[in-house]
This record gives structure tokens, sequence and C-alpha cells, in this order.
């Protein structure tokens, strides 16, 4: 059975359309395996964050991108926020955007 990729909203969908054409195809190779295998496809790749978060990690000549998500019953997979990155640390603003949305989703009814 496959997973379903979902977005938190058209915004984030759109962020990630818009990423730099290397990240965007790299975006479109690893959510293809997410959609097969799961959520953790193992770093380097994907890193778990605890409680539910994790971040697709994506490397191409334009820089790296982070997409964070979480998964839901039902094997579904929520994109909760894209950004890219221009420091060897996650930024705490980007990891605080995708926490609260990600507890936004888990208590939806």
């Amino acid at each position: 059975m496959n997973y379903t990729i979902t977005y938190y909203n058209e915004a984030v969908e759109a962020d990630i359309l818009a990423l730099p054409a290397t990240l965007r195809a790299r975006y479109f190779s690893l959510s293809d395996r997410m959609e097969v295998y799961g959520a953790n496809l193992g770093e380097p790749h994907t890193k778990a964050f605890g409680d539910g978060l994790f971040e697709l990690r994506m490397k191409g000549a334009e820089g790296i991108a982070r997409v964070f998500y979480c998964t839901l019953v039902g094997r579904r997979i929520v994109m909760l926020h894209s950004f890219v990155k221009k420091s060897q640390k996650t930024p705490p603003k980007e990891l605080r955007i995708a926490v609260t949305r990600m507890n936004e989703v888990k208590n939806e009814p």
C-alpha cells in the first residue's frame, strides 16, 4: 500500500515548486520514494527531529534545501514548511514554524 503526500496549504506547495531546478528535481525524486517506502528514508535523505517531525534533505548545484514534514494515521505524509539553507544549523525560526504547523495538523479532528 502506498503513502499519500499532501501539503499544509497551497503556499507550502508553491514554495516547494519555486525551489531552484536541481533542488526541485531532488524533491520530486525523494517524494516519489516516500510514496512507496514511507516517511523515513534514512540519512542522508531524511532526518527525524523527534515527536513525529522529519526533514527532507536536498542538496543541488544551487544550494541546500529542507522540507519539514510529519506523518499521520493512514499512511499520510504532510509537507509543512520548506526553506533554502544558508547556514550549517537549522534556523530556530524555521523549526518553530514546522512544529507549530505539525501540532495544528495532528490536532485536527
